[in-house]
């Protein structure tokens, strides 16, 4: 039996009826104070979700020293418990599961988003290149982080544990750790931003221990069949980067395999790191190619995605499922404009982090009667 992308497929505890999944998309318009969902934000999910599809939610601090963005919701405080109800019960009255990316910014923030006022924390006292947005949207250079103590470690791990099981409170069917894209977790996998001696720097084994740590510790309050893992192997986002990857992302998926983790959503080198604009990196490998031999559960790919090569990807068994990102911003039924073969509505690039309803909840779906 030929698979496709509207095959049924089991994700961990739940069996989804096709294979498009939304990815994580930061849209920075959470209710202030407090960064919390709210209405607004339970409308566009909602939009996006269909029977039997998985969403998974834009990136959510796990503590308020996690922050490095202005407006993004977070799941550490009652109130932004409540807000994401609002959001999950939308996914779920239309049919859908949805799962929480658990983020922690780590040197990707700045000192007016850290509860201290001093500078963010990271492995290492090596600063990002580039600048970032403060909470007043203002444009300033990142700062050298502050390293972390050996002992602040359990920590930020126990604000992972916590705020997963905030998750399950606010009704995720599941949560996704985020460990690519220059954030906490790949900061301490890379040698170009973790440069520590002790049992967290240096080797591979020991850049890789915190990220499997944090997922033991996540796995164990939510059960590996409700979490799951992005990684983003080749990206360059936040001046992260491997000169040789292969080596470091073959030992952390060999290490998570044993976990049996719910999926794992790797991003594609070709439009990694290009988040705000529309470039594609030419003459990439494929990520998922090279790390499907060492991941025997399953594997969702994203990055740069149209409808023909993510109903090959599928066919192929290169990836299980295929997860859109700006094409998801723009059609809210992405998955039977691409059932159907249905035009597709251009994204408004300066839309996705302005605020509001515009280029948010606006976009139109097929009507109805043409169903």
């Amino acid at each position: 039996m030929t698979v496709t992308l509207f095959s049924q497929l089991r994700v961990g505890a739940h069996t989804l009826k096709h294979r498009v999944v939304m990815a994580p998309l930061t849209r920075m318009r959470a209710q202030q104070p407090g960064n919390v969902p709210g209405h607004l934000n339970a409308l566009y999910y909602g939009q996006r979700a269909s029977d039997g599809g998985l969403l998974i939610s834009e990136a959510s601090p796990i503590s308020p020293q996690a922050h490095g963005h202005p407006a993004v919701p977070g799941i550490h405080s009652v109130e932004q418990v409540a807000g994401w109800r609002l959001v999950t019960r939308a996914v779920h009255d239309r049919g859908g599961f949805i799962y929480l990316q658990l983020w922690h910014t780590g040197r990707v923030s700045h000192s007016r988003y850290q509860p201290d006022g001093g500078p963010p924390f990271a492995p290492s006292a090596v600063r990002a290149e580039g600048e970032l947005l403060t909470p007043t949207r203002e444009n300033v250079p990142y700062e050298i982080p502050r390293a972390l103590a050996r002992e602040a470690l359990p920590g930020i791990v126990s604000d992972y544990r916590r705020a997963a099981l905030n998750a399950l409170d606010a009704g995720f069917d599941g949560v996704e750790l985020h460990g690519a894209n220059g954030y906490l977790l790949e900061q301490f996998l890379q040698s170009r931003s973790n440069l520590r001696d002790d049992e967290y720097g240096g080797s591979i084994p020991n850049r890789a221990r915190f990220m499997l740590e944090v997922t033991r510790a996540v796995v164990d309050v939510c059960g590996a069949e409700r979490v799951g893992m992005r990684l983003s192997p080749f990206g360059i986002a936040n001046g992260s980067g491997e000169d040789d990857p292969y080596p470091l992302y073959r030992h952390a998926v060999e290490a998570l395999a044993p976990m049996g983790l719910a999926y794992l959503h790797i991003i594609e080198p070709r439009t990694s790191g290009t988040g705000k604009t529309d470039a594609v990196r030419e003459g990439q490998p494929s990520a998922v190619s090279m790390f499907r031999p060492h991941w025997p559960g399953v594997m969702v790919a994203a990055g740069g995605f149209d409808a023909a090569s993510a109903f090959a990807t599928v066919q192929t068994g290169q990836a299980d499922a295929v997860a859109f990102g700006r094409f998801f911003i723009s059609n809210p039924d992405l998955p039977l404009r691409l059932r159907r073969g249905a035009p597709l509505n251009p994204y408004d690039r300066k839309t996705f982090y302005c605020g509001g309803a515009r280029g948010y909840t606006d976009y139109a779906a097929l009507e109805t009667n043409n169903a």
